[in-house]
C-alpha cells in the first residue's frame, strides 16, 4: 500500500528561477521499503527567463544515497487548456489516495501569462509514470477572476484524512479545504493570516500536532533578489498563523524554495541552490538540491539554521547532502 508525504523546490535542469522540488515518501508493495520520490521542474537550455521552465521530472531513493531518475512525466505540450506556447510549467506538488497520484501543477492558461495562472492536476496510478492531465484547471472558489501571480500549489493532506490546498505569490497567501476527490475546492480560499513577507512557496508539515507554514520572503542583497526561507505555525491547517522567523539564509540564488518532511525517522529540510554554476538564478540540473537533516529544538521551532557539514551525495551526480543545526 502506497502512501504519500511530499517536500518541495529544485528541478532537473534548473537554469532560471521558479524551481521547486516536491518530495514524496511512498512505501513500495513490499511494506519494509519507504521510497522517497522527489517531482522537479525543469528548465530548458539555454537558459532565456522563467517563461521556458517545462518538463516535470521524477527521482527516487530508499537510502537518501543512491538514486533513480525516472525521467520526464509531464511537460507542457500534454495540457489542452494551457498557453498555446508553452512553458511556465513552475513549482509542482504531488499528493496520494486511494489508490491514485495526483500531481498538481501551476500554468497560465493565456499569453498574459502573469495573470492567467492557473493549477492543472495530472493522475496516475503509478508515482512516477503515466500521467494524465485533466480536462479543467482547479477552480478558485471566490478567487476565480484574481490569479495575478498565483503560483506554488502545495497539497497537504491531515492526520484525519482530509486534504488542504495553499497557493499564493506576489504577496498573497490562500488555503481551502478540499473535496474527497481531491480535484476540487470545498470552501473559498481564505488568506493565511499572520505571515510575515511572504512572497511565494508555501510549504505546508505537521509535527506533533503542530502546524508550520514554511515560505520564500522578498528579501534581496544589492540590490538583487536574495530570498530566506521562512516560517509560522498554527494548531490550525488554515491558521490562523504565528510568525516564527527564519529557517535559511540566502543560499546564493535569486530565489529560495524548500520544503521540510520526515523520512525514516529523521526530519530534513530540501531546497535548491546555483553553487555550480554561480549564476543567482540558474540552478541548473539536480547538481544543486541540498537536502540538510534537521535537527529540532524541544519547543518545536526549527530555529535559524547553519550549515556545518556538506559531502558529495550520488543523486545520479546530482546532488549535494548536509546537515543543517538550529540555533538556540
Amino acid at each position: 500500500m502506497d502512501y504519500v508525504k511530499t517536500l518541495h523546490d529544485i528541478a532537473c535542469e534548473l537554469v532560471n528561477d521558479k524551481n521547486k522540488l516536491e518530495v514524496r515518501q511512498m512505501p513500495s508493495l513490499d511494506e519494509d521499503t519507504i521510497v522517497l520520490y522527489v517531482y522537479a521542474s525543469h528548465d530548458v537550455d539555454p537558459p532565456r527567463g522563467c517563461d521556458l521552465m517545462d518538463r516535470y521530472h521524477v527521482f527516487s531513493t530508499d537510502d537518501m544515497v543512491n538514486w533513480t531518475d525516472h525521467g520526464e512525466i509531464l511537460n507542457s505540450s500534454q495540457v489542452s487548456w494551457g498557453r498555446k506556447d508553452g512553458g511556465f510549467m513552475w513549482a509542482p506538488d504531488c499528493a496520494y489516495r486511494d489508490g491514485t497520484y495526483y500531481f498538481y501543477f501551476p500554468h497560465p492558461s493565456g499569453d498574459d501569462w502573469n495573470n492567467t495562472w492557473r493549477v492543472g492536476i495530472a493522475t496516475s496510478k503509478h508515482p512516477a509514470k503515466d500521467f494524465t492531465v485533466q480536462d479543467k484547471y482547479i477552480e478558485m472558489i471566490g478567487m476565480e477572476d484574481d490569479c495575478f501571480a498565483m503560483i506554488d500549489p502545495c497539497v497537504f493532506v491531515d492526520d484525519d484524512d482530509q486534504a488542504y490546498f495553499y497557493y499564493g505569490g506576489g504577496g498573497r497567501c490562500v488555503g481551502a479545504k478540499m473535496k474527497d476527490n481531491m480535484m476540487e475546492l470545498a470552501e473559498p480560499l481564505r488568506a493565511m493570516e499572520g505571515l510575515k513577507d511572504f512572497h511565494e512557496a508555501a510549504w505546508i508539515h505537521k509535527k506533533d500536532g503542530v502546524y508550520y507554514l514554511s515560505y520564500a520572503d522578498n528579501h534581496a542583497e544589492n540590490g538583487k533578489g536574495a530570498n530566506r526561507l521562512n516560517y509560522a505555525t498554527s494548531n490550525s491547517p488554515l491558521g490562523p498563523w504565528t510568525y516564527q522567523g527564519i529557517y535559511l539564509e540566502p543560499t546564493g540564488c535569486d530565489t529560495s524554495h524548500g520544503s521540510i518532511a520526515e523520512y525514516k525517522g529523521e526530519w530534513f529540510a530540501f531546497y535548491h541552490n546555483s553553487s555550480i554554476s554561480g549564476k543567482g538564478n540558474l540552478r541548473h540540473r539536480l547538481d544543486d538540491i541540498t537536502m540538510l537533516m534537521i535537527l529540532g529544538r524541544a519547543s518545536g521551532c526549527i530555529g535559524r539554521a547553519e550549515i556545518i557539514e556538506f559531502g558529495r551525495h550520488n543523486l545520479n551526480k546530482f546532488s549535494k547532502m548536509g546537515m543543517l543545526r538550529n540555533g538556540v
